[in-house]
């Protein structure tokens, strides 16, 4: 649900703040009113998942995926070949948590909780526990810019907390052509933006991550044919995004999907060929 009782002093502190949290803006008139591109996933390659895999987290690092799954009694973080889609390494969490996003700063992944208040952090070696964060609130998205870690929790606003202490600095909202965008689940940092999944839909929002306006909404409603579509009831969305920078490029997937798609995003077409 919206935060409401705070959302007219974070409009305020946002507008204070942009010019000493964003050294660079787009110029625009009003840049809450951006033009937004429309893309589309091009794929450049299919890549096997594990359909066990409940997806709520997803980072790739020296090669390796790491991937938190969810729901309650199924909840793991796991090591992953990318190519393959092996699970090389996995912990259960334990039955009354269910997992969320994930994050890695330093060689500690931070995995997030749904209901729980509660963020595990690991051994990225090893998967031991070493320590636990606590938060208010409900626990969906993670990632990292390598300066801070940003967090949602399905509601328009995202968390700007310290990647050491996990303390909340600042809460913005996020935006599209000035209208709230709701239910902002996976995430994934890449540069001066934020990839979000909108929870169970088709699309995936690019955020400039200096003042919360939406760049680009990615339509990856044909990622999927109909007949797949149909497999999957419908918790079992498009989420999860890993940004691969050798190649500049994502792998996208859905909670129990039996596939991987390496993409491009690229400008969406529109109208028939000439």
């Amino acid at each position: 649900m919206v935060r409401f009782a705070r959302l007219i002093p974070l409009l305020v502190l946002l507008l204070v703040t942009l010019s000493v949290f964003a050294p660079t803006l787009a110029q625009s008139d009003n840049p809450l009113y951006a033009p937004v591109k429309l893309l589309e996933p091009e794929v450049l390659s299919v890549r096997p998942h594990d359909t066990t895999a409940y997806t709520q987290g997803l980072l790739l690092y020296d090669g390796y995926l790491y991937e938190s799954t969810g729901r309650h009694g199924a909840s793991t973080l796991r090591k992953v070949d990318p190519q393959t889609g092996e699970v090389l390494q996995m912990i259960r969490v334990p039955d009354e948590y269910f997992a969320e996003g994930l994050a890695l700063v330093d060689d500690r992944l931070i995995q997030l909780t749904w209901q729980s208040q509660v963020a595990f952090i690991y051994d990225r070696e090893t998967f031991e526990q070493i320590g636990t964060y606590t938060y208010e609130g409900e626990g969906w998205g993670l990632c990292t810019d390598g300066r801070y870690l940003y967090m949602s929790d399905g509601t328009p606003f995202l968390d700007v907390r310290d990647p050491q202490t996990f303390e909340l600095i600042f809460s913005g909202l996020v935006t599209v052509q000035g209208s709230l965008v709701e239910r902002l689940n996976e995430l994934e940092c890449v540069g001066d933006y934020i990839y979000a999944n909108i929870w169970q839909t088709d699309y995936i929002v690019q955020i400039n991550k200096y003042n919360g306006v939406v760049v680009a909404v990615i339509d990856a409603s044909n990622l999927l044919t109909e007949e797949e579509k149909a497999q999957f009831d419908e918790q079992e969305v498009l989420n999860g995004i890993a940004y691969l920078p050798e190649t500049d490029t994502f792998l996208i997937t859905g909670k129990h999907w039996p596939k991987m798609y390496e993409v491009r995003f690229v400008e969406k077409q529109t109208g028939a060929s000439q």
